[in-house]
């Protein structure tokens, strides 16, 4: 009978005893948890602190009598792996009746990652309050019943969460973020929808600023010190600034480690020590697009990494293909949510953009238009220029976003191109798309100017464009000139184009901009046909009105 000892009780130390159980039912299964609760939803903590959730009991979606009881493990909550003897198979353990060793045949860790607190002056205080575990939510929970106002440290998953569900509880909220914006798995193009979002409700942005020192006050809230200069106030703190993984008790094991502490593992999750496997965040493995080791601290890979682990110590033998990257959060009344590589990461790699990718931005419903409450989606879609492949993808809107990016995941991992979007058969009616999904629509666009159907130019380039003597013509109706105006636009209604050919020199190039980009692609093809050069604004309008709105944040 073999022996198994689980490290960490939460998405992947759970799912790993419980699927090892399916697979040997005669197999002693030992599951150590440092903390008081096992396999809880530490994805809805931000929402049991706003009250979204208001039931504690909610978030424990297994306890360890109904977790000992279905699956026959032993579970030993409150007890802690302080060191691992790979040599001798052995795990000491720290309980409330004190330090002993197990044995064991094979031995899984998942012990997670914990939040970050780096030495900053005064961060020990107790009114700052970091998020990782039902306690701590429930401590965040005490404070908001102490005050009025809660400065937010970090603009990721975490901070950004927080930051909502705390204003949703009718707090004075202040977010604070060292980079130019939040949110760093979104474009710098695409993040102005979101920062609008959480300045529309109320939420104020100190973005750009790290945090030089906490200091407390004499009313006993927390003033935060910025890089700047600038004094933010809070009656607390929520400290959400990243996590770094959990691993500090696998010093002397002989377990490999990278460099920031993450373990290292092969595709079946094992590490360098035989009869020993890691998953979770704790880990570190590799993207399905680029083939680098990588880092993803998210409950989907978790729980994939534990399942098939779990098959492996059992002698099923299944590869995990790597991570691509897909989440999604809610922001008040928006989903936002990608996958794949944004831009930053392709340029990262040495990848440029016009030479080896491009993108596409458009802005379709999420259903058919005549149908009601259809709502507008950003979708920006990253292809690589030599062969399609798509790269990357982000939405935004208040509808529909998880959906596409969804399909979209399952097209970059399977390595599809954007001819493979156009024809994609997915569902359809009224209420819940349209018989050409945005999805098949940025097929569509990128498919354009990869066979050179549509020469892209993004708002950023136009200035020099017009420098350089090209022609720039608004082809919007009348009626859509309230949203803005196009400096340096001519404006020609698109049902009027042809009949103003004759103005236009063949010697000038000509910029097309409509709304969204639709209408100047049918401006650019109606152009083209009649010999002259003509180049159509990325997203139109709205989304030149987009990237002017992220500069401006920044620079505010």
């Amino acid at each position: 009978m073999s022996k198994y000892i689980i490290v960490g009780g939460v998405a992947g130390g759970a799912t790993a005893a419980a699927r090892l159980r399916r697979l040997d039912e005669h197999a002693e299964i030992v599951l150590f948890e440092r903390g008081e609760d096992i396999s809880f939803a530490n994805c809805g903590l931000p929402y049991y602190v706003g009250d979204v959730i208001a039931e504690r009991g909610d978030l424990l979606l297994q306890t360890p009598e109904k977790f000992r009881g279905m699956y026959n493990v032993d579970v030993r909550v409150c007890s802690e792996v302080t060191r691992v003897n790979t040599e001798n198979r052995t795990v000491e353990v720290r309980s409330a009746d004190g330090v002993y060793t197990e044995s064991y045949d094979a031995l899984l860790l998942s012990p997670g990652a914990k939040p970050l607190r780096p030495p900053i002056p005064g961060i020990d205080h107790p009114r700052i309050a970091t998020l990782r575990s039902v306690q701590d939510a429930d401590r965040i929970r005490s404070l908001v019943g102490t005050g009025g106002s809660v400065v937010v440290v970090g603009g990721g998953f975490i901070g950004v969460e927080l930051a909502e569900n705390l204003r949703e509880r009718g707090l004075s909220v202040t977010l604070v973020e060292a980079m130019p914006h939040i949110l760093p798995i979104f474009d710098t193009d695409m993040i102005s929808l979101l920062e609008d979002e959480l300045r529309r409700h109320g939420v104020e942005l100190a973005l750009g600023d790290g945090v030089a020192g906490f200091e407390e006050q004499e009313d006993g809230g927390i003033c935060v010190r910025l890089s700047s200069g600038r004094t933010v106030h809070g009656d607390f703190v929520a400290l959400a600034i990243g996590v770094r993984p959990d691993t500090a008790f696998l010093d002397g094991s002989g377990i490999a480690l990278g460099e920031r502490g993450h373990i290292l593992v092969n595709e079946y999750m094992q590490t360098n020590i035989p009869h020993v496997y890691a998953v979770g965040d704790a880990v570190l493995t590799r993207s399905v697009q680029t083939g680098k080791a990588t880092a993803l601290p998210l409950a989907g890979p978790a729980n994939r990494q534990a399942r098939l682990a779990a098959d492996h110590m059992a002698g099923e033998a299944r590869a995990y293909r790597g991570v691509i990257g897909t989440a999604a959060l809610k922001v008040f009344g928006l989903t936002a949510a990608a996958t794949g590589q944004n831009e930053r990461a392709l340029q990262s790699a040495g990848m440029v953009y016009g030479k080896d990718y491009r993108f596409t931005v458009i802005f379709p419903r999420h259903h058919v238009t005549y149908y009601p409450g259809a709502e507008e989606v950003a979708l920006k879609l990253i292809f690589r220029l030599s062969d399609g492949v798509v790269l990357g993808a982000q939405a935004i809107g208040a509808e529909g976003v998880d959906k596409r990016i969804d399909v979209l995941a399952s097209a970059i991992g399977r390595s599809l191109t954007v001819a493979d979007l156009e024809e994609f058969e997915l569902s359809y009616a009224p209420p819940y798309s349209a018989a050409k999904d945005p999805v098949n629509m940025a097929g569509y666009a990128a498919e354009n100017i990869l066979r050179g159907r549509s020469t892209p130019l993004l708002p950023h380039e136009l200035s020099a464009e017009l420098a350089a003597g090209a022609m720039l013509i608004d082809v919007r109706p009348p009626e859509e000139y309230h949203a803005g105006e196009i400096a340096g636009a001519q404006r020609i209604p698109l049902p009027r184009l042809r009949e103003r050919l004759h103005e236009f020199d063949p010697q000038v190039p000509i910029i097309v901009c409509c709304k969204m980009g639709l209408r100047g692609y049918l401006a650019e093809q109606i152009l083209r046909a009649h010999g002259l050069t003509v180049k159509n604004l990325v997203g139109g309008y709205t989304y030149m009105k987009m990237q002017c709105e992220g500069e401006k944040s920044y620079g505010a």
